[in-house]
């Protein structure tokens, strides 16, 4: 909003600073800092709201140190991350930027289901909260709306070089994404039913929207497996945010996307504006949220986190970097299935269930190994420094 009274003081009046507002970088340090400052003022409040209400964690006893000093600490905390991120959004971005459009839709929805999931398990006592069924039909719902706008909306659209080093084509409709770490790194979802003819490659939907769909669910419930203690998932999701903010950055950049020889997607360099918010108010969040935790962030806050990276990676074309990028979600995925597969296996094979970690997800198994929390936390935070940095180099190595 403040960016249209901005531009029309400038048109009408020549408003003296006004021309700043059409400037990326100034309306994304704007936006940190607000969100920096919202999340810390709102950041109180809530927290006592949420204290007066008895929005506190149930803690289960999972026989792990100081776990039960945070029993009645108060959750739905993720409020703080989604308030300090849509404000300074509604105000910096240009609202009618169809990239700006899905991040809020996505927020907003993803923080109806994690917030209801909250209250169920808070208020209502019910250990399971929202039906697992439920979730599922919710990530799936927002699958298919961010899946089609991506496919068929006409402002989603690429450039890529030509022949002639330095020229771009014209925008096109496309579903190539990049591969990381190849030569020649486009990939498109088309080419998966090419071999039907040509015409085979209009139903490319068919193919591009369920690959959405498992990307924002698989990622949604990667970062909610990995908020287990106190600072794990804001940090580690900070780390990947900011990286996806620089690849949006280069991307919507024509002279950066031509010394990098990266596709070049018009319009998508707006979302730099909603990553500043949002880092800011993952930091801001995590003000209180370290160790010891004043707050936990909930499902309202994880499933949002979840949603938000997996949106963002495929607005950016950066989806299939997303195992590398987000490499601590998937790992933490990855612990609990390996231990569910192979108790189950040996079970059934030996009568006697056996375990490959001492606990999972993955952080647990530390935390049984006697590591305190606090090392656990920044030694993920130092693994996912280097997954983001391994993430930019792909840039140029190929």
């Amino acid at each position: 909003m403040l960016y249209y009274l901005f531009e029309y003081l400038e048109r009408a009046y020549q408003f003296p600073g006004a021309s700043l507002f059409g400037y990326l970088s100034f309306r994304a340090a704007v936006a940190i800092i607000f969100s920096l400052l919202v999340t810390a003022v709102l950041g109180r409040r809530i927290i006592a709201m949420l204290r007066h209400y008895q929005m506190g964690e149930t803690i289960r006893d999972l026989g792990l140190d100081g776990q039960q000093e945070k029993a009645g600490t108060p959750t739905m905390g993720g409020l703080m991350i989604i308030f300090g991120t849509l404000i300074p959004v509604m105000l910096l971005t240009k609202l009618d930027n169809i990239y700006i459009i899905l991040l809020i839709v996505t927020t907003i929805w993803m923080g109806i289901i994690g917030f209801t999931d909250d209250y169920l398990k808070i208020k209502r006592k019910d250990k399971e909260g929202l039906k697992g069924r439920f979730k599922i039909v919710g990530q799936i719902t927002l699958g298919l709306i961010v899946g089609a706008t991506l496919y068929f909306h006409p402002d989603v659209t690429i450039k890529q070089q030509a022949a002639v080093e330095g020229v771009f084509l014209q925008a096109e409709k496309s579903t190539k994404t990049t591969i990381p770490l190849l030569k020649n790194n486009e990939f498109d979802y088309g080419d998966i039913i090419a071999w039907a003819g040509d015409a085979a490659k209009d139903y490319a939907w068919l193919i591009f929207i369920p690959a959405v769909i498992f990307i924002i669910t698989a990622v949604s419930n990667g970062a909610n497996l990995t908020d287990g203690i106190d600072g794990l998932a804001a940090g580690t999701a900070s780390i990947a945010v900011l990286t996806l903010g620089l690849f949006a950055w280069v991307s919507g950049n024509i002279i950066f996307a031509d010394y990098l020889n990266v596709m070049y997607i018009p319009e998508v360099s707006e979302i730099v504006i909603f990553v500043a918010a949002f880092v800011g108010a993952l930091v801001g969040f995590l003000w209180y949220n370290t160790y010891p935790a004043q707050v936990f962030m909930g499902d309202t806050g994880s499933l949002t986190i979840g949603g938000i990276i997996a949106v963002l990676a495929l607005a950016v074309r950066k989806e299939l970097l997303i195992p590398i990028l987000c490499g601590v979600f998937l790992i933490e995925n990855l612990s609990v299935v390996l231990q569910v597969t192979y108790f189950k296996y040996t079970k059934k094979k030996f009568g006697q269930g056996k375990r490959i970690f001492k606990m999972a997800p993955l952080h647990h198994h530390y935390q049984k190994l006697g590591y305190h929390e606090s090392k656990i936390v920044s030694r993920f935070w130092i693994v996912a420094i280097m997954l983001a940095i391994i993430s930019l180099v792909t840039l140029k190595i190929r």
